[in-house]
């Protein structure tokens, strides 16, 4: 009788058993139960930095009353105004991977808003110098900015060894997982 629909499976909704039961993904008969039920439990640890981040980007997301691609700019933005960058709406556009037309109703309703300011570029007059405002700027770094700094405090608890292990870790796994050449992930709909 199948079970409860709810009901994440015995060895938890990340275990690899509980994914692939048939190994029709990943063959582990060359891994020891010891081997797969640590790995099954960093990814647990992976589910649980997903969830907290998805809880944090909600938070702030209905903090701002802003979208994720909002927020995005809005980071891109504080970055530029860190290092005395100015930011165009081309900028904002290639870093969002987004339409010209996209990237101008996006600045509109940050403009509205009171986020963003638009300025004559001092040195190309063809362009526009887009900038956070003051007051956006204080209470994303008070907020938002503020939560996010905590994951430097978790990385400077690692010794530098553990440190690279866990870089090459993240950049292995995002390697491993990158769509870009999969036909399945480029066809719409």
């Amino acid at each position: 009788m199948p079970k409860e629909a709810g009901f994440p499976a015995p060895a938890g909704i990340y275990h690899l058993d509980a994914n692939d039961p048939r190994q029709e993904l990943v063959d582990r008969s060359r891994f020891s139960d010891a081997d797969v039920q640590q790995i099954s439990d960093l990814m647990a640890a992976l589910g649980r930095l997903r969830d907290a981040e998805q809880r944090l980007t909600d938070a702030s997301l209905r903090y701002m009353k802003l979208n994720q691609s909002d927020m995005r700019a809005l980071h891109y933005l504080i970055v530029c105004a860190n290092h005395g960058a100015i930011a165009t709406p081309g900028a904002i556009a290639a870093h969002l991977n987004i339409s010209t037309a996209s990237t101008t109703k996006l600045l509109d309703r940050l403009e509205r808003a009171g986020h963003v300011t638009r300025d004559a570029h001092p040195s190309d007059r063809r362009a526009l110098a887009i900038a956070i405002t003051p007051e956006t700027h204080e209470a994303a770094m008070r907020t938002v900015g503020k939560q996010q700094a905590r994951r430097f405090l978790a990385a400077a608890r690692l010794t530098p060894e553990e440190r690279g292990v866990v870089m090459r870790f993240l950049d292995d796994m995002a390697q491993e997982i990158e769509v870009a050449d999969e036909v399945w992930a480029a066809t719409p709909g």
